[in-house]
């Protein structure tokens, strides 16, 4: 897995918001990846070179036309949906909330998050940018598995 800052401002925000996802530094580095399936969602367990784990939970809400993805890690809350493209996942956000309550969205930095499958393994890319000042940070690679 790769990780990248932005340059200058766009850089110190970065590192700031990954010191918060507990996010490595800029290089190349170890992700595992845990995912598993409960009564209360879909749990995803991420550690980046065996440190300390980012766990999010995710609950279907509604049906396929009408539903979305609740995703929560932490204190955070994402409503988010999911646009298929070139056939992969592109996650979009619809709503965000700290400690329930809502945060306008034009106060947060833009996600382009997504994954698709090549050669039969998960690649996924998650970044973090805002209008001006571009890339905060992004992480991306190609999941293997066990």
């Amino acid at each position: 897995m790769d990780i990248a800052y932005g340059k200058g401002l766009a850089g110190f925000i970065g590192k700031r918001l990954a010191k918060k996802m507990n996010l490595p530094s800029a290089g190349s580095h170890h992700l595992s990846v845990s995912i598993s399936h409960h009564d209360d969602g879909l749990h995803w367990d991420r550690v980046f070179n065996q440190g300390k784990a980012v766990t999010s939970l995710f609950k279907p809400v509604g049906n396929k036309r009408q539903g979305y993805w609740l995703e929560t890690t932490g204190p955070l809350s994402m409503k988010l949906t999911v646009d298929i493209k070139q056939g992969g996942w592109h996650w979009r956000c619809l709503n965000m909330s700290v400690l329930g309550i809502a945060i306008p969205m034009w106060l947060l930095p833009k996600t382009h998050a997504k994954k698709v499958i090549e050669d039969g393994l998960y690649r996924f890319h998650v970044e973090f940018s805002l209008p001006v000042l571009g890339s905060l940070v992004c992480y991306s690679g190609l999941l293997k598995s066990k």
